[in-house]
């Protein structure tokens, strides 16, 4: 089976949500749409050094709200909050004077973000750091922090060859076909000075208690129904 589906877009149905929250009509969708990947390039580029994974946009009538999801946030909110006050007028200029407000929300382990953990060896490889050595360091680092599984692909000249490759490192469980199972991924690019070298990173963490199997929390002092048993069940 080809291995060209994004594990998230496999996975929105199930346990995944979208970056973009909002409805638009045919005549504004490429509009918004266009809006979001400028606000997206411009909060990259801007807080390239805040360690940001993901950011979500939502819109209303006349609002949008944008969520940052990074492990630095004082860089992101910056001294006395005037970072978020540049970002916020910027944003509400890309997106046509509407009012925008800006959420922060903090990363507590980078280490198990699979875009977090990509940028890093990204880095790594742009400071010239061996990729084999990158590589094995974040793999042990990720698993020591309790991950089931971590699978790391690295493409491109690597070590400067004439010839592109690509060399991977797995270790613990990766199931990308079961779709119950908490799988983050991400990609970035290292900007070396023979070429583009590309970095795709998937985590597996562990699997969250099902919330529907856990009984409902009963008052105290009630005393539980009893069901009489049915004929099936005595029969021996």
């Amino acid at each position: 089976m080809g291995q060209k589906i994004n594990p998230i877009g496999y996975r929105l149905v199930v346990n995944k949500d979208w970056r973009s929250r909002w409805y638009a009509s045919p005549k504004d969708f490429a509009d918004f749409l266009n809006c979001d990947v400028e606000i997206r390039n411009y909060l990259k580029q801007k807080l390239a050094s805040a360690a940001v994974s993901r950011i979500t946009i939502e819109r209303a009538w006349n609002s949008l709200r944008v969520t940052i999801f990074t492990a630095r946030p004082g860089v992101v909110i910056g001294r006395q909050g005037k970072e978020i006050e540049k970002m916020t007028d910027d944003i509400s200029r890309m997106s046509g004077g509407r009012q925008v407000k800006i959420d922060i929300q903090e990363i507590k382990s980078p280490e198990l973000d699979a875009q977090l953990v990509a940028e890093n060896v990204a880095m790594q490889l742009e400071r010239r750091v061996s990729f084999r050595r990158a590589m094995k360091k974040a793999v042990q680092t990720t698993m020591s922090l309790g991950a089931r599984g971590i699978k790391i692909r690295c493409s491109g000249r690597l070590g400067g060859a004439e010839i592109s490759r690509a060399e991977w490192y797995r270790e613990g469980t990766i199931p990308l076909q079961t779709l119950r199972t908490p799988i983050d991924y991400g990609f970035a690019e290292a900007n070396t000075v023979y070429g583009k070298i590309g970095i795709k990173c998937w985590i597996c963490k562990q699997e969250e208690a099902d919330k529907n199997q856990s009984s409902p929390a009963r008052p105290s002092g009630a005393t539980p129904a009893v069901s009489a048993p049915s004929e099936t069940s005595i029969q021996t």
